[in-house]
């Protein structure tokens, strides 16, 4: 007998209690300020754990960090104001209410990126080792961090009447979707996907510890970029409030670009057998070791 899911129980739809967690006189705790930090400190813990792992010096990751959040946060909130200039050049205040979200995860990525090429550099150590190190903890902060959309009511698909629907109030509707009450919980969809990325990460990264499998140096990011992107891929196509280029959603664009630049540099690995160009060559006395 088949499952007549629109049968379930109400309680799997979704209303959010709303962004702020606490106020307590002139201090606000807001639910996606308080992901974020949750995301990093789990985060950072996460890398050192695998860096001690993998025999790479614990503190180095720490050092990372700062630059990580240095280059991804105001990344993140820079790549979001662009796309949504006409939003902002009326109040341009607003720009640095990332408190009331509006960032961008690729526009993080890449801030996170290019920090992580200086970090390198400057410390003669090996940018594809610490990618490793940190895309794991990168894709489970993505998917604690995607709750933060639940809690503003933001980043939501369009309608539908799923078990599991969300409901947004009317203030956080799209104007054409105004006669419509709940929408497909999109963030929802993501983190789950997310989550089980950071499994698929995790269970390479043990495996190639224990010997099973001969994981080469940048084998972890490279997985990460197709392994999401191809999530947000689909899940992009549902959503109401894509940053747009032209007709483009660009994290759809974003996400093809991720793909191609994932599986050639796997091809490169694996394929070709030939090791990934780095910004320079690590120094042993450094701590990190291929």
């Amino acid at each position: 007998m088949a499952l007549d899911i629109t049968t379930l129980p109400l309680a799997f739809q979704f209303t959010s209690p709303g962004p702020i967690l606490v106020k307590l006189g002139p201090l606000t705790i807001r639910w996606y300020g308080l992901l974020i930090a949750s995301a990093v400190l789990i985060g950072v813990n996460l890398s050192q754990y695998l860096a001690k792992r993998r025999h790479v010096n614990p503190e180095l990751i720490s050092d990372l960090a700062i630059w990580l959040v240095i280059g991804a946060i105001p990344a993140a909130r820079l790549y979001y104001v662009i796309f949504e200039w006409q939003e902002y050049i009326y109040h341009p205040e607003r720009i640095i209410a990332i408190w009331q979200g509006g960032i961008a995860i690729h526009g993080a990525i890449i801030g996170g990126a290019i920090a992580a090429l200086i970090f390198a550099k400057l410390k003669r150590v090996s940018f594809w080792q610490l990618a490793d190190l940190v895309v794991p903890s990168l894709i489970l902060g993505q998917a604690i961090g995607r709750w933060g959309n639940f809690f503003n009511s933001e980043a939501f698909g369009s309608p539908t009447d799923l078990p599991w629907k969300l409901y947004i109030p009317l203030a956080r509707r799209p104007p054409d979707l105004a006669g419509f009450e709940y929408f497909h919980p999109t963030f929802l969809y993501e983190s789950l996907w997310n989550i089980a990325v950071f499994g698929l990460l995790m269970f390479l990264f043990l495996r190639g510890l224990r010997g099973k499998l001969n994981l080469k140096v940048g084998t972890l990011a490279l997985i990460y970029l197709p392994a999401y992107s191809l999530g947000r891929l689909w899940i992009e196509g549902l959503r109401t409030d894509s940053l747009m280029l032209g007709p483009l959603k660009m994290a759809q664009v974003i996400s093809l670009v991720g793909i191609g630049l994932g599986l050639a540099g796997l091809a490169w690995l694996y394929v070709a057998k030939r090791p990934l160009p780095d910004v320079i060559a690590p120094s042993k006395s450094d701590g990190v070791r291929d």
